[in-house]
């Protein structure tokens, strides 16, 4: 198989070398071809990565990382393995070079050999058996599933796989050594281990002192019939034999009527446990047991979550440099992965929504000298049926393209006042070299968190709440207290805007965490106000703009003073898609004036309850009146 990686887990599954077995491995990465689909699509190689072995993301859309065409003579690859180079800096692959879909079964005689120094890039070679070594394998049939071992004693990487003759129907595994380039053998491949029944798909691991050979064998009746089959095992004390083979089955469904192929066996990262996993192929699952000691496996079988229908393949530890390097090719890495030791995540914005990595609500956004600083509620998953927001979440960019996601700064706990544990809306400004973030509860009050840098961490300033809904004199109800928004002056002086169905404003004191005077409401004719107000001025004027109707567009009111009067000038932002809230943040940046929005748009999963932060362009007409905004998917980074 040309250019396929077949993964065996990482460097520790085979003998590997000290360097290799010294890397700080955070993830996994799943070589395989698909089993659903259009057909000519199925035989290729596909990625997939993991933070625990057990739940699995499709990377690239799960579409193939590399085409069977530039790698393959039949156009098609089948049962990938991937193994780490000994010195763990660089990749080995191979694949059986088949096309099932375009030829059938009944001939294959080549494999491929691939080789990387990044997992991205690969060079590949083909091996056609039959015309490399015509007397030897002049009548082959097949040549399936070539694996990878890394022999310390030659200093080589040696390939084995199965063959099978025309004129005999019995499976045998044959092996030679990779040339120094891998791209062909040194020498005429071998018989390696013959085993009583016949075998398929062997994987080879290492553990103290012994090889330990997994493979499909079966069972045959005194008239040659099949009357079993499922993975076996096999021992020796050297890479090429002799071979020690039993005859119990490892696998769960052995006794069973449900077949199991493709086995392969790796070791946990930081871990003693072993996974023996296994293609469920006749029912498109993928199960594994576990082992410590590669002689005994958990009876119950444990399955993969994944989003994706994976046939054959191999599996090698990955770490975070790597997961990096697969996310800027194809997408689709765990950010678990991509969080680098300082606790940051970089990412690149796609259009809109900008961040799809996880749901974000409420945006609000300051600039300092050239960094646009983003903070943003947290929505707590995809699907929900109503809001939950447990904490609060920083951003940062110098281009709108490429972001920082920093460690969580806020957490709705650190409010030890807090009775309600909903993080609502929020907004953070800069004030005598503090950063102060105003957020709201779902009715415990208004508090206010202070930090030394703008990422944080934060904490809570005054150990109570800033406001509470007695301070909301024309309200009733229970979440009027919500939804601050600050705006410091050019003479200096703050000013704080909140509320749901009254908006609400006061002055605050130059120490940022107390109300100064009496506190007021807007009122204006047309303004139908729900919640989220924004305060910002340009060229001397003021604008509020606020959440107004429900499911919210976003509409706007502009005057000479901040505290009005303040004329209706209408909608400014139509129903966010898929969301029946909306929530505003307006700024320049870079001389240019921004939008950001949040909408339900990442599908499937999106919704009211699931949103997403979003930027668009603002405008401005003549008259200082604002053109309504124009929302779309390109966002402003195309």
């Amino acid at each position: 198989m040309k250019s396929i990686v077949k993964i065996a887990f990482f460097s520790l599954l085979c003998v590997s070398s000290l360097s290799a077995q010294q890397k700080d491995f955070k993830g996994y990465l799943f070589a395989y071809f698909e089993g659903k689909g259009p057909g000519e699509k199925q035989e290729q190689l596909r990625f997939a990565v993991s933070d625990d072995a057990v739940n699995w993301k499709a990377l690239n859309n799960n579409e193939p990382v590399v085409a069977s065409k530039d790698i393959s003579n039949t156009g098609g690859i089948r049962d990938p393995h991937i193994l780490r180079s000994a010195d763990g800096n660089s990749f080995y692959m191979t694949a059986t070079d088949m096309n099932t879909k375009k030829n059938g079964w009944d001939y294959n005689p080549g494999i491929v050999l691939m080789h990387s120094n990044n997992l991205l890039d690969w060079k590949s070679s083909v091996i056609d058996l039959e015309k490399l070594y015509p007397t030897k394998f002049k009548d082959i049939k097949w040549v399936w599933a070539p694996q990878t071992f890394y022999d310390t004693k030659a200093k080589k990487y040696l390939v084995y796989f199965t063959v099978r003759f025309k004129y005999n129907e019995k499976l045998d595994f044959y092996c030679a050594y990779a040339n120094k380039d891998f791209s062909g053998f040194e020498q005429e491949p071998k018989l390696m281990f013959s085993p009583k029944d016949g075998a398929i798909d062997g994987d080879i691991i290492y553990k103290d002192g012994v090889y330990h050979f997994f493979y499909k064998g079966n069972t045959k009746d005194e008239n040659g019939k099949e009357i079993k089959n499922g993975i076996k095992q096999a021992k020796s004390k050297k890479l090429q034999g002799p071979w020690k083979e039993s005859f119990e089955y490892l696998d769960y469904y052995a006794d069973k009527k449900t077949g199991v192929e493709g086995s392969s066996v790796f070791k946990l990262n930081n871990s003693d446990e072993y996974i023996l996993m296994y293609d469920l192929y006749s029912s498109g699952r993928y199960e594994f047991q576990r082992s410590k000691d590669l002689y005994h496996f958990t009876d119950k079988t444990e399955s993969f979550t994944k989003d994706f229908f994976p046939r054959h393949g191999s599996v090698i530890g990955i770490t975070t440099e790597e997961a990096i390097r697969l996310q800027e090719k194809w997408g689709g890495i765990p950010q678990s992965l991509l969080t680098a030791k300082d606790g940051t995540f970089q990412f690149k914005a796609e259009g809109n929504p900008i961040i799809k990595h996880k749901f974000t609500a409420d945006p609000a956004a300051f600039v300092e000298k050239d960094t646009l600083w983003l903070f943003t509620g947290h929505d707590f998953e995809g699907g929900q049926k109503g809001y939950k927001l447990k904490d609060w979440l920083v951003f940062s960019t110098t281009d709108l393209k490429n972001w920082t996601e920093y460690q969580v700064p806020l957490k709705i706990e650190d409010f030890k006042w807090d009775k309600t544990n909903d993080a609502y809306a929020g907004q953070t400004i800069k004030r005598n070299g503090k950063y102060y973030w105003y957020i709201s509860t779902n009715g415990s009050g208004i508090g206010v968190a202070v930090a030394d840098k703008p990422q944080g961490p934060y904490k809570d300033a005054i150990g109570k709440p800033l406001l509470t809904n007695a301070d909301c004199f024309a309200s009733t109800h229970s979440w009027t207290c919500i939804d601050p928004a600050v705006f410091i002056d050019d003479d200096g002086q703050a000013w704080l805007f909140w509320g749901n169905g009254v908006c609400y404003y006061a002055k605050l004191k130059e120490n940022m965490i107390e109300i100064d005077g009496v506190i007021k409401k807007i009122d204006f004719k047309g303004l139908q106000f729900t919640e989220a107000p924004w305060v910002h001025k340009k060229n001397g004027k003021y604008y509020l703009s606020y959440a107004s109707g429900f499911p919210e567009k976003i509409a706007y009111a502009m005057a000479d003073n901040i505290e009005g009067p303040y004329e209706y000038k209408g909608i400014l932002n139509e129903i966010a898609g898929n969301s029946n809230t909306n929530h505003q943040a307006i700024l320049d940046f870079k001389g240019k004036p921004y939008f950001i929005y949040h909408n339900g748009a990442i599908q499937t999963n999106g919704s009211s309850y699931s949103r997403s932060v979003c930027i668009d362009k603002l405008e401005y007409n003549n008259d200082g009146t604002i053109k309504r905004v124009v929302m779309t998917t390109e966002g402003v980074t195309k």
